[in-house]
């Protein structure tokens, strides 16, 4: 795929913009090339490059709106694609809660490109797995992991004069080591916009000292404890309560932040002083879109969690209209602020607790206090004077990020966190919090 520049995007945006005859129409263009390698049992499995290319163009008719996907370019197949959504449109029921397209955006470019990313090729990709194979082999363990990089673009329009292109790149790589009986096991994952900030073998030797030191596991009685979180540990129950923030569920009355009455609990403190979370997509570390794809909204910086206290709530174009308020861009990052020490300070000033290196098949119980409950894998250790002891078995939790986030001793130095697994790309905190809760044992690792 030979991705399109923005003059080559813009060209087709207004061409299918001039074609239809709808009250509106949007259209939005994405490429993307992906290459990726595979192991499994110290081999490569699979290695390969995908490439695509499409346009989506939405089209309404009052409160009508239809919308169609194409992968070809030619002016016979957007005019296709155009009369497509039209039809649609005009089959479709009125749609009560319509908002009409944006009125044009001031959209700031953000630092989503990095050439030495967009190098990245085969060659690349199997040092990569050599690298961390090596190292197993070295160490008598077995690895699996999956290293993929991307090269992407996207563009959008609408009838109104919006208009907007991004070109972008990543990488992401996870590694899993285990010791050829299974009695131990290590992980570590990496995300980064730039090559340049991935060291392989710095990630490799992470997952293996870990499964290294987790052979001989010993049992511990659940309870609450004194527990180190690393960012993996933390990242999926801190991006479900990321995900909560939105004003419409807190006043209907859904969500963690809703009040009695119809309110919300915007300005309350809900969290301990230390925490501070925002949103920014000019973010160094972990720059994003400065557009909202859902409504192409222009996106700002936005605190989110200021002190401790709830310092803003996520409005959609109709809740805004609703209330009163001023609609906002969905966040594409979300970066809590930490302190300076490493994982290792933090262990070595705890005089008893646990290390828990990552948790995972986390579901929700209760969505109005964001209980969640899950397992610890791949690295569990415990702490005595500043020391790791010994390997402990795997626990399931039941713990709500509210609570985690009132509970907090010491947070450490930030980290990327990104991938699949994660709803947003973050920068979070080690974090040392007292009394998590783990309710049983899990004999896996």
């Amino acid at each position: 795929m030979k991705a399109l520049n923005q003059e080559q995007a813009k060209r087709i945006t207004d061409r299918v913009l001039a074609l239809s005859k709808a009250d509106e129409c949007t259209v939005a263009i994405e490429g993307s090339r992906v290459g990726n390698v595979r192991f499994a049992r110290n081999s490569v499995s699979t290695a390969g490059l995908t490439e695509d290319m499409q346009l989506n163009v939405r089209v309404a008719f009052g409160k009508r709106s239809g919308t169609a996907v194409v992968n070809e370019f030619d002016d016979k197949s957007l005019e296709k694609a155009v009369r497509r959504a039209e039809e649609l449109a005009k089959l479709a029921p009125e749609n009560p809660e319509f908002m009409p397209a944006i009125a044009k955006q001031e959209y700031r470019a953000t630092t989503t490109f990095v050439p030495k990313t967009a190098a990245i090729d085969p060659d690349f990709r199997a040092e990569v797995a050599a690298t961390c194979i090596e190292l197993a082999r070295k160490n008598k363990l077995v690895t699996a992991g999956y290293f993929v990089d991307s090269t992407r673009f996207a563009t959008m329009a609408n009838s109104n004069g919006v208009f907007g292109h991004q070109d972008f790149t990543d990488l992401s790589f996870t590694l899993t080591a285990r010791t050829e009986d299974g009695r131990g096991s290590g992980w570590v994952t990496r995300s980064a916009v730039d090559a340049a900030r991935f060291d392989a073998r710095e990630a490799a030797e992470v997952a293996i000292e870990k499964a290294l030191r987790s052979v001989e596991a010993r049992a511990l009685e659940p309870g609450r404890y004194t527990v180190i979180l690393e960012p993996a540990a933390t990242s999926e129950i801190l991006g479900n309560m990321f995900s909560a923030f939105d004003a419409r569920s807190a006043d209907e009355g859904r969500s963690f932040l809703s009040k009695a009455g119809g309110k919300n609990r915007l300005g309350d403190k809900l969290f301990d002083s230390q925490v501070n979370i925002w949103a920014d997509p000019w973010d160094k570390d972990v720059p994003v879109a400065p557009w909202d794809n859902e409504s192409l909204l222009a996106r700002e910086r936005t605190q989110l969690v200021k002190d401790g206290r709830i310092a803003s709530l996520d409005y959609s174009r109709y809740w805004a209209q609703k209330t009163g308020k001023r609609a906002t861009a969905g966040h594409g990052n979300m970066i809590m602020e930490g302190g300076s020490k490493s994982l290792e300070e933090l262990i070595a000033g705890t005089k008893k607790g646990i290390v828990v290196t990552r948790t995972w098949y986390i579901r929700m119980v209760d969505p109005q206090s964001l209980l969640l409950t899950g397992l610890t894998r791949d690295g569990t250790f415990y702490v005595e004077n500043g020391k790791i002891k010994y390997p402990l078995k795997n626990f399931r939790f039941n713990e709500s990020p509210v609570t985690i986030l009132n509970n907090i001793d010491e947070l450490g130095k930030p980290q990327i966190i990104g991938g699949d697994e994660v709803p947003f790309q973050m920068v979070l905190p080690p974090m040392k919090v007292r009394d998590f809760n783990f309710t049983s044992l899990s004999d896996a690792v």
